[in-house]
């Protein structure tokens, strides 16, 4: 096989991820930039070029907090502000007023999001009355019962 050149190694890297993707039917978050960096041994510029490589086959697409989620064909993708699909658990999960909701650190891996992109959503929720907090590193809960109909 003919050695590719530099300007291909997007292309192998995105290949390579692909596989993983096809290998780990549970893999819902792609690796971050740095950790294509470290373990292709590329530069940040060829990693980004990947994603975008990813993203235009239509097997990923970015989410808020710089990272890529994994896109499989025929899964229902919610594309919502991730406040909105927070406020969903209170409802979805029969959260009552008073009730501790879930901490940043487990939606950031539940949503496949980084926890400062978990943090701003979460600050809207309190914003608009529906969690409160008692300050940092203290447990949120639930203030108020969104109704669906209020949100839609």
């Amino acid at each position: 096989m003919p050695q590719a050149s530099p300007r291909d190694t997007y292309l192998q890297v995105a290949e390579a991820v692909k596989a993983q993707i096809e290998a780990d039917p549970e893999m819902t978050v792609l690796p971050s930039a740095p950790e294509l960096m470290r373990e292709h041994k590329i530069s940040r510029g060829v990693a980004l070029r990947a994603f975008g490589a990813l993203q235009k086959d239509g097997v990923a697409e970015p989410v808020p907090g710089g990272r890529f989620r994994v896109v499989r064909a025929g899964e229902p993708v919610d594309r919502r502000p991730l406040e909105q699909r927070f406020a969903d658990i209170i409802t979805d999960e029969y959260l009552e007023a008073g009730a501790a909701f879930p901490s940043a650190s487990v939606l950031a891996e539940r949503f496949g999001v980084s926890r400062p992109t978990v943090t701003k959503a979460l600050d809207k929720l309190e914003a608009a009355g529906v969690l409160a907090s008692e300050g940092q590193g203290r447990v949120r809960t639930v203030r108020t019962v969104p109704n669906r109909e209020e949100r839609s």
